[in-house]
This record gives C-alpha cells, sequence and structure tokens, in this order.
C-alpha cells in the first residue's frame, strides 16, 4: 500500500487514459494494447464506456517492458523471461538509465545556458 501511494506521488494521478500513458512512453495506443494482451500483470481499469485507465503501477511495468522491449531491444518472449526472473533488476537498471538520461539533460541545459552567456 506504501508503494501504491509512491508511486502514485511519482505520477501524480490516480488513472491515465491510454493515449496519456501512450504519449509518455513515446509509442502507439495499439502497443500498448499488445502488451496488455502479452503480459497479464498490467490490468487497466475499464470506465462503463470501456475506456482503459492505466494505474501508476501499471505504467511502472509499462516502462519496464518499454525499457526491454524498445531501448534494450529484446522480443516480446525474452522480455517476459527477464521480466519473469529478474524484474527487480530489471527496475533498478531502468531507474538508474532514467537518473543518468535525465542528469545528462540538466548539463546540457547548463551548458547550453554557459554558452549563451559568452
Amino acid at each position: 500500500m506504501e508503494e501504491d501511494l509512491e508511486i502514485q506521488e511519482e505520477f501524480g494521478k490516480q488513472f491515465y487514459k491510454i493515449r496519456d500513458v501512450a504519449d509518455m512512453l513515446d509509442v502507439a495506443p495499439s502497443t500498448l494494447r499488445y502488451w496488455e494482451m502479452e503480459f497479464p500483470e498490467i490490468k487497466p481499469r475499464r470506465s462503463q464506456s470501456n475506456q482503459r485507465y492505466y494505474r501508476p503501477a501499471d505504467i511502472r511495468v509499462l516502462r519496464m517492458i518499454n525499457y526491454l522491449v524498445r531501448i534494450k531491444g529484446l522480443r516480446i518472449e525474452a522480455a517476459k523471461e527477464e521480466m519473469a526472473k529478474n524484474r527487480k533488476n530489471v527496475s533498478r537498471r531502468m531507474e538508474v538509465i532514467d537518473l543518468l538520461t535525465d542528469t545528462r539533460d540538466r548539463l546540457e541545459e547548463m551548458l547550453s545556458a554557459l554558452n549563451k552567456r559568452r
């Protein structure tokens, strides 16, 4: 339960529509629907009109899948295996990459600001 609150704080909202999640991950909504079929741990809630609502925990799993499939280049079956065997390690590696990417972006912004001052 505490982890759910932590995840919710990270993302800011309790539920996200498929378009919002697709934009976050830079993938098509159809990709998310496909991953949903392939990875049973992704279970978005549905409205009465059948609209998908992803929770922050779902988004965290989708981010791991995105990392394994799109960034690391694994096939779906290999990504499933990796998630089953080593989920905690995948999560940690993804977090480190996110942290390094954010740090690089901030450093590039600082460098750009310094170059403008010259």
